[in-house]
């Protein structure tokens, strides 16, 4: 709505010709901007509504426009006081709590402040959010059903939110999970080992994680694709900013099979520094991190260090002596007590918990077999349903009665969304919101691109 507002410069003779008192003229303005207020507030109104978001995950998705990610002071006051009280104190100009005693440590609290400010007019509506699900793009925040707990063990470091993109229940997807990363500028040994382990693993139902880069990052995704199992793509950018370009048509396809994750909001470009806040998420998300390929400065030794750091088993699969695309390897395996591996079963002997049995896998076909990339068997693979998903973790007539009545109310094909699943199953959309995550993770549903529905065997 456009208001004049030259309107209540009129000079008071020509508002008596026009029979319009100069009260008459300032009221109307007045109700006319009032009236254009509160048709905003309605809207924002009924778009939080209908994305679900209250004050704490408004507040979360906003932190993610206002700072980059891993900014430790900032998580830390999140975590004493909430994200939204945060977000009030930061738009009014202050910190949340007392001020800290002056000094180095009130200066810098004056210039973290400062460097959030002048984000402040990047801050997403509720309307704009409304936008980015109707895209298909969500937000998982901490305490969320699809949150990985795991990213806890971050500390203040932990993101303040995820943006996704895909299919896949992020929680579940990473609870048997292995990050494979290792050198943009794979050799074709490096590329045949990443996709090999990558295909083997994800026939066994664990999950690749990786960063879609070039090399054995997408080595990786494409074999486990080509297996027809889960991946994660764990980005610097927004999840809708296919990055790197050639890897666009990778990337759709992991949100069609997977799921595309990004601490960073739709919109935001790569950068290099994005890329090694990024690796400690690559890390955290996974039971193990393998390194295929680095050299002595590559990023793939940022994110096993992280990985190291964090208690996670980390593991390198050894290259020529006279290859310095395997000195990274050689270093993480001879100075960082990694585990050696030459096969998807030497990775999953070293990730799977005590007292789970490892089965047997096939050896790695020869090179130029054609089984893994388009040949025949390549083809026959992409042919047929993933031949081991994970089973339920119990029995169906084991559910308690609000879950047993979730999982009748989801469909076998198709989906349901979580309002529509909530009216089946006579349950608040809130709690069924809940259990459908621990559904999920339970292996009894999945998401999809209409919503949820039974998990496919």
């Amino acid at each position: 709505m456009t208001i004049d507002t030259t309107a209540s410069e009129v000079a008071p003779g020509d508002m008596a010709a026009s029979g319009m008192a100069p009260d008459d003229t300032t009221a109307d303005v007045m109700a006319t901007n009032d009236m254009a207020t509160d048709e905003t507030a309605t809207d924002e109104t009924a778009a939080r509504s209908m994305i679900g978001f209250d004050d704490e995950r408004l507040a979360r998705a906003s932190l993610t426009y206002l700072a980059e990610p891993s900014d430790e002071r900032l998580g830390a006051l999140v975590q004493a006081h909430g994200a939204a009280p945060v977000l009030a104190a930061i738009m009014a100009g202050r910190l949340p709590g007392p001020p800290p005693p002056a000094g180095p440590a009130r200066d810098a609290a004056r210039k973290a402040l400062k460097r959030w400010e002048t984000r402040l007019g990047e801050l997403p509506t509720a309307g704009k959010l409304e936008q980015l699900c109707r895209r298909g793009i969500r937000l998982a925040c901490p305490g969320d059903p699809e949150w990985p707990t795991r990213l806890d063990d971050l500390g203040a470091a932990r993101p303040y939110a995820l943006w996704l993109r895909g299919v896949a229940d992020l929680r579940f997807s990473c609870l048997r999970s292995v990050s494979i990363v290792g050198s943009r500028a794979a050799t074709a040994y490096g590329s045949y080992v990443a996709c090999e382990i990558a295909a083997s693993i994800a026939e066994r139902g664990w999950t690749v994680i990786s960063g879609a880069a070039y090399g054995v990052d997408g080595a990786a995704h494409s074999g486990a694709l080509g297996a027809e199992g889960v991946t994660v793509a764990v980005l610097a950018c927004g999840v809708d900013m296919p990055y790197p370009a050639g890897h666009k048509d990778l990337l759709d396809a992991i949100a069609e099979n997977g799921v595309v994750v990004s601490e960073w909001p739709p919109g935001r470009n790569p950068s290099r520094l994005r890329f090694l806040v990024r690796n400690r998420v690559i890390a955290a998300l996974s039971t193990g991190t393998l390194v295929v390929e680095a050299g002595e400065r590559s990023g793939a030794l940022n994110t096993a260090r992280h990985a190291r750091d964090l208690g996670r088993e980390l593991l390198a699969v050894p290259g020529p002596i006279t290859s310095e695309q395997s000195r990274g390897c050689h270093r993480i395996i001879r100075d960082w007590g990694g585990a050696l591996v030459t096969s998807a079963e030497d990775v999953l002997d070293v990730v799977t918990p005590l007292g789970e049995q490892s089965q047997e896998l096939p050896p790695f076909p020869a090179p130029g077999t054609g089984e893994r990339d388009g040949g025949r068997d390549g083809q026959r693979r992409r042919g047929r349903s993933l031949a081991a998903r994970p089973s339920p973790v119990l029995p169906r007539d084991q559910l308690d009665l609000e879950s047993a009545a979730v999982l009748d109310a989801l469909p076998v094909r198709g989906g349901l969304g979580t309002t529509e699943v909530a009216a089946k199953a006579g349950l608040p959309p809130a709690i069924v919101l809940r259990l459908l995550g621990e559904l999920a993770a339970g292996g009894f549903a999945e998401r999809c691109e209409r919503g949820w529905r039974v998990r496919q065997s």
